[in-house]
């Protein structure tokens, strides 16, 4: 297993809540789903973080509790913060970030000058012999 979330100890091998992490947990939600900015809500509810932990922190499911951490936030709290960063990152005009996806051009027919060299290092020679592989030229999708 990876690290224990923030708000959970282990003892004897079970998770369990620490009670002050917990609060501050719980104070983050309540923070952020009141309309404070992620990191300004972690300061308030006394985390010293950015605010992109404070957002990976929130949508973290353990907090949810599963078959090993038991609950810290309940399912209508923890549903609402990714609606509310959508919801934000809207108004704030970052829902269309994605670019178009870059077609590169792959080269497939390739060109090789004489090899008028022969080194008596199998590397050296690999690397001259690799020197002399040109791709063919294309200008306006042809060759």
């Amino acid at each position: 297993m990876g690290h224990t979330p923030y708000g959970y100890q282990i003892e004897n091998g079970q998770a369990v809540i620490d009670e002050a992490a917990a609060a501050t947990i719980r104070e983050l939600y309540k923070n952020y789903l009141a309309g404070i900015a992620l990191s300004d809500a972690a300061k308030k509810a006394g985390l010293d973080t950015y605010h992109g932990t404070a957002k990976r922190m929130m949508l973290n499911k353990h907090y949810l509790g599963d078959s090993f951490y038991p609950a810290i936030v309940d399912k209508n709290t923890f549903d609402a913060v990714p609606i509310e960063l959508e919801k934000r990152a809207g108004k704030l005009g970052r829902l269309d970030r994605a670019s178009a996806p870059h077609s590169k051009y792959v080269p497939t027919d390739f060109l090789m000058g004489p090899a008028e060299k022969e080194l008596p290092n199998p590397l050296r020679q690999a690397e001259y012999l690799y020197s002399l592989i040109r791709p063919e030229v294309i200008t306006n999708g042809t060759k």
